[in-house]
């Protein structure tokens, strides 16, 4: 009788398990279930390698915000070695970053352009942090520390390249503001977090507020000082003669002008 129940018995391999005995009745549901399995299987990984050949290897994930980035080190190396160079100088009458755009104080740049390096910047910062500890505020950067500063050894001979790569800095020009702040605080606070910050910086800073005249060099705009009158000529210049301009004789044929031959 026994022998006779195991021979009604059909062995079925799960996908999942091991493999374990199974009744008749079962046995065509059984079959179901193990092939819809095999065919979801072979679907889905059929599916996968479609896709992973359809798509491309390196991918970045979709966002509709920028990626976050390190305003003290970029976050590429640089392709050929920065020269030691100098700030733009705005001779053409530009304005651009001497007033304070997002926040409500701005700290600026007064003396000359010089290079300021990464770490002074960033203890710049630290001690406006420090200062405004425990206020609602908001800190803006206008620069970043984009220029790799190389240095040798002391006492190396001259010549061989520039040096290995030391540091990053960045190239600030006169009247640029660096820092912005922004927040529910005094005025006289401000004052005194950017009179910290500007200790920690090289060269001479000031604190200016939103809606101030824009700097032209070290020159500000306002009070009847224009961006046209500083373009305008400070004296008038007079030619030789009638002082009116140079006089051109009109043409008399329509000749072209004669050569002078310098051969012997």
């Amino acid at each position: 009788m026994s022998h006779l129940r195991r021979s009604l018995q059909i062995s079925f391999t799960s996908p999942f398990t091991t493999p374990y005995p199974l009744p008749v009745p079962l046995h065509g549901a059984a079959i179901a279930i193990q092939s819809t399995a095999r065919r979801h299987r072979r679907s889905s990984s059929e599916i996968a390698h479609r896709g992973l050949q359809a798509s491309p290897r390196w991918h970045r994930q979709f966002s509709i915000s920028a990626s976050a980035r390190d305003w003290l080190s970029p976050s590429k190396a640089e392709k050929s070695k920065s020269t030691l160079g100098r700030p733009r100088v705005p001779t053409g009458g530009s304005m651009r970053g001497t007033t304070v755009v997002w926040g409500d104080w701005g700290l600026r740049m007064r003396d000359h352009d010089r290079r300021v390096s990464a770490l002074q910047l960033r203890t710049g910062v630290e001690a406006i942090q420090r200062r405004l500890r425990g206020l609602n505020y908001k800190l803006y950067t206008r620069v970043s520390a984009n220029i790799g500063v190389y240095t040798k050894g002391n006492e190396v001979r001259m010549g061989k390249g520039k040096g290995k790569f030391d540091y990053w800095a960045a190239r600030i020009p006169v009247s640029r503001v660096v820092f912005e702040l922004k927040g529910d605080m005094h005025e006289k606070v401000v004052h005194e977090a950017f009179r910290l910050a500007g200790h920690k910086l090289p060269g001479l800073w000031e604190t200016v507020r939103k809606g101030d005249p824009p700097m032209v060099g070290i020159t500000k705009l306002g009070n009847g000082v224009t961006l046209e009158g500083l373009k305008r000529a400070r004296r008038e210049v007079k030619h030789k003669g009638t002082g009116v301009g140079p006089i051109i004789p009109p043409a008399t044929t329509d000749a072209p002008p004669a050569c002078i031959s310098t051969a012997a």
